[in-house]
Parts: structure tokens; C-alpha cells; sequence
């Protein structure tokens, strides 16, 4: 068996599938992940305790690229929350809100996708590393879906200001 999980390694992944279950709930029932709901807030705690978790966790033995995503992913969400009250951002506020919100959901599931694809299935993990072509090929996947999904996430703002800009 390739790269079996500690303790922490286990509630780390069963903490990870949290953010990941209410990301993708938000997304479908509302089209992003919205802070002010149940899912969102759901999101939001389990991003931060899947990221803090992470810290203990490393095949290197140290500060790796996941964690610096996670802080990233961080980063993003939460900075989210502060757009909205920056009036000097004007228009652009609800778009870097959904924005922050978004990629942080992108971001979560970059090392997921590599961790998953080189542990699984146990006895014959589908990719050897980061650098297999699998994984990059996924990863890009990943990337085309963010660019698309954030777009129709674009769309949907600008549809909302000029149905009301109208009224």
C-alpha cells in the first residue's frame, strides 16, 4: 500500500469533504457559494479547518505547496467577505466577492485532485506524482472549469444589475 494516511491524515480528508459538500451545494442551489447562508457558512469553517489541519501534514517534512495554497485559498475566501464593504471598489465589489469565493473552491480541490489520483486505489494508485501526466491533465481540466465556471458566474451578476438597474 502506497502512502498510507495517519490519524490526522484520516480527519484531515473527513474534514476536507465539508467545505468541498457545501461548496458545490451552494454553487447548484445558488450559483455561488454565499456567505450569509448555511451552506456558506458551512464552507467557510470547513475551508479554514481543512486548511489548519493541513499544517500537520507533509511528505516533505515541511512547509509545501499545498499549504501555501491553502493559505491562499484563505486568503481568498475571507478577503471575499471584505470586498462587498469597499466602496471604493464601486461595480466591481460583487464580482471580487464571488470571485474570492470561487477560486478559494478552486484552490481547495488543487491538491486534492493530486492527492486522490496518487492514493487511489491503494494497491495501484491511477498517478505516480504531481508531475504525471494524469494529474496535470486533470489539473488543467480543473482550470478550464474555474475560467467557465467563473464566467457564468459573470454572467449572472451582470443579468441581476440590469434587470434592477431597469426597474
Amino acid at each position: 500500500m502506497a502512502h498510507p494516511l495517519s490519524l490526522l491524515g484520516i480527519a484531515h480528508t473527513a474534514i476536507s469533504l465539508v467545505p468541498v459538500a457545501a461548496g458545490l451545494y451552494g454553487f447548484a442551489r445558488y450559483r455561488t457559494i454565499e456567505p450569509a447562508t448555511g451552506s456558506g457558512k458551512v464552507y467557510l469553517a470547513g475551508l479554514a479547518l481543512s486548511v489548519f489541519t493541513s499544517f500537520g501534514l507533509s511528505s516533505t517534512g515541511g512547509f509545501n505547496p499545498g499549504h501555501a495554497l491553502g493559505i491562499l485559498a484563505l486568503l481568498a475566501a475571507f478577503g471575499s467577505l471584505l470586498a462587498p464593504r469597499l466602496s471604493f471598489l464601486g461595480r466591481l465589489r460583487p464580482y471580487l466577492a464571488t470571485f474570492g469565493r470561487s477560486f478559494s473552491f478552486f484552490l481547495l480541490l488543487v491538491p486534492a485532485i493530486n492527492e486522490t489520483l496518487t492514493r487511489l486505489p491503494p494497491a495501484h494508485p491511477l498517478a505516480d506524482g504531481p508531475q504525471s501526466p494524469l494529474v496535470r491533465s486533470t489539473l488543467l481540466a480543473w482550470v478550464v472549469i474555474f475560467i467557465v465556471g467563473f464566467a457564468l458566474q459573470v454572467w449572472t451578476i451582470r443579468s441581476c444589475h440590469q434587470d434592477t438597474a431597469y426597474k
